[in-house]
């Protein structure tokens, strides 16, 4: 079995054949550290967090870059309203970036390069379009000359007249043409600048991500991702730009994220609707939105709503107790090596259900039928885990778990809690137990349900009590 991907370049689902089998190098465009990042942007963070997962559960060796563009006229528009310098203010929201992406369990990219820090080799990429003649100085500006590449438009399908009538730009007087774009922008009075042939300025959006991914990942890399909103018009720069460079296929699987609404609506501040990731975090479990995310396919739109976040909320409950289930099914499992029918059935099923799950992800990612295998696992495991006595068995079952989990990024049920909080919960258990001893059952029915009111669930068995966090 191989992997296919839909490339948006060609508009067909394409057998993944990686440049250089087995390293697979992949950019995805990051945050402009201007603001909270929300879940529109966690959308798209954890379907490529999952894509790297997986590439890596198949074998093979992911290179990983996301970007972070740190300076910008959002950025420093805020800068000043504020009064402060754009440092502070890109410094403030990267650190906020980064504290999501490890409260979402988003592993970090091998590197996360700054805009900042890669000036110079934005200088020498616009240096090398001049000199093709691909690019043009004008007053302390330069400009890529969009008609001077043939192949501008191929990644959104549209002609260069179709995208002139409809981008209602004029011409200034350093424009040669209106779709033309900014590689590097003359200083301006309250903007941050750096010196280049040109005179002072800074760089354009687009350039950057051409200059970090070719310092970073080479010329040629082999899938390039982000939201479905930058295909045009900044991968569509990004292809002129590092393909009139180099005269290279700069990526050659271009693959995106569909977008978020909530409740039906586009985010919007005129709405008032953003939702950031913190705000989101306050309420649902990092679990629960990991799962709310990869309900849908990453290329269709999903819409945010409580009711599907309810849902991944149980679904999310449903696979930590079974997880809780099979740990203690190993304590008290014994070491057989032959197995009885239920035994033999039941690892046939876990074989199809890992050859189910890879089919559903080998084919373009599909999160949803992988989930639903998983599901369909758990409620088989559920059936059959009184009748699996050999450790055998149930270890297997609990690896086949552990790899999926792994692979959609769940965060595992008990991480976070304290060597401290277990004696505590174990304490409060025994407690309990002598309450019920004594026939104090209401007393003990009070202890059980202000666990449950905290998210701990307990269950009465012949071996003692059991406690799930859910």
């Amino acid at each position: 079995m191989s992997i296919k991907i839909y490339n948006y370049l060609t508009k067909t689902k394409e057998e993944f054949k990686p440049l250089n089998f087995p390293l697979v190098k992949m950019y995805v465009c990051g945050p402009t550290v201007y603001d909270h990042s929300h879940v529109g942007h966690a959308r798209t963070y954890i379907a490529f967090d999952v894509i790297r997962r997986y590439l890596e559960y198949r074998g093979y060796r992911v290179k990983y870059v996301m970007n972070i563009t740190d300076i910008d006229d959002k950025i420093i528009k805020k800068a000043n309203a504020l009064n402060v310098s754009y440092a502070e203010v890109s410094t403030k929201y990267l650190l906020s970036f980064f504290e999501d992406l490890h409260s979402l369990n988003i592993k970090p990219a091998d590197v996360h390069p700054l805009a900042t820090a890669h000036i110079p080799d934005m200088i020498e990429l616009i240096e090398r379009l001049i000199k093709k003649g691909l690019a043009y100085v004008a007053n302390g500006d330069v400009y890529y000359d969009v008609r001077k590449f043939k192949e501008y438009g191929k990644l959104s399908k549209q002609s260069i007249e179709d995208m002139k009538a409809g981008a209602r730009i004029e011409p200034t007087e350093k424009k040669r043409f209106p779709l033309d774009f900014a590689l590097w922008k003359a200083a301006k009075p309250g903007e941050p600048f750096w010196p280049s042939p040109w005179g002072y300025g800074r760089p354009g959006w687009h350039i950057e991500c051409s200059a970090m991914v070719m310092r970073h990942l080479g010329e040629q890399i082999d899938i390039h991702g982000g939201g479905l909103d930058l295909i045009f018009p900044h991968h569509e720069n990004e292809i002129a730009q590092s393909e009139g460079a180099t005269g290279k296929q700069f990526a050659k699987y271009w693959m995106y994220t569909g977008l978020l609404t909530i409740r039906g609506d586009k985010m919007s501040k005129s709405l008032g609707n953003i939702i950031t990731i913190k705000e989101a975090l306050k309420k649902w479990d990092p679990g629960a939105l990991r799962l709310f995310v990869l309900t849908t396919h990453y290329r269709s739109p999903i819409d945010f709503s409580e009711e599907s976040l309810e849902s991944a909320t149980a679904s999310l409950k449903r696979l930590y107790i079974v997880r809780q289930n099979l740990r203690i099914a190993i304590e008290e499992a014994d070491e057989r090596k032959e197995l009885n029918d239920a035994e033999k059935k039941f690892m046939e099923i876990i074989r199809k259900s890992k050859d189910e799950f890879i089919k559903h992800m080998d084919d373009d990612f599909n999160t949803p039928q992988a989930l639903a295998t998983l599901f369909t696992f758990v409620r088989l495991l559920n059936l059959y885990l009184d009748k699996l006595k050999a450790r055998s068995v149930i270890e297997k079952a609990d690896s086949f778990l552990e790899e999926v989990i792994d692979v959609f990024g769940i965060p595992k049920e008990e991480e976070g809690i304290s060597v401290d909080f277990k004696k505590l919960l174990e304490l409060i258990i025994n407690v309990r137990s002598e309450l019920r001893r004594n026939k104090m059952y209401e007393l003990s029915d009070l202890i059980r349900e202000k666990l449950r009111e905290l998210g701990i669930e307990l269950q009465d068995t012949k071996k003692g009590t059991r406690y799930y966090i859910l």
